[in-house]
């Protein structure tokens, strides 16, 4: 890749990572331990994947884990750090290896970052679920809440995106 190609992918990914931390604090609802219902800030992510690959996309999801966690640091362990942000939002960039499929490359990202979170929930957050509820299930119900939401949102915004092909614009 030569120069001016690297500084126009890297110019991409920041500007597509910092819409997406603005997006993030757009939030319709936002759960008490963390996780939001956002307006559709994962999208600029999967636009970055799907136009330049999974290893790209996977970085600008980090970086916009990392952003999320200096926005809203919910912080009780290393691990649970890195399950919670980077790791989930790295995941985001596996979008990138369905340029063919997009939507199941959306739907694989967000899967994903469910399982991230719901790892993170069992281990670290078991503590908040109430009383005699198994921890897998208060994981999978308190993020499925949120991200079954995110996804839809998500979908639907994506669809319409690539009907238009906006992605394909400057390529």
């Amino acid at each position: 890749m030569n120069h001016s190609k690297k500084v126009k992918v890297l110019s991409e990914a920041i500007a597509l990572v910092a819409l997406s931390s603005i997006l993030h604090l757009i939030r319709v609802y936002t759960l008490p331990q963390g996780g939001s219902i956002t307006a559709g800030s994962m999208i600029p992510i999967f636009l970055l994947a799907l136009r330049r690959g999974a290893i790209i996309g996977v970085l600008g999801g980090v970086a916009f884990g990392l952003i999320v966690l200096i926005e809203e640091p919910f912080l009780y362990h290393p691990i649970q750090m890195l399950l919670d942000y980077p790791i989930a939002f790295g995941s985001l960039g596996l979008a990138g290896f369905f340029k063919k499929k997009p939507l199941i490359g959306v739907s694989i990202g967000i899967i994903s970052r469910f399982i991230s979170h719901f790892i993170s929930g069992i281990i670290f957050f078991a503590s908040f679920a109430p009383k005699g509820m198994n921890p897998a299930l208060y994981s999978a119900l308190y993020n499925g809440s949120y991200l079954s939401i995110e996804f839809i949102i998500t979908v639907t915004i994506v669809y319409f995106i690539l009907k238009r092909r906006i992605v394909n614009v400057y390529l």
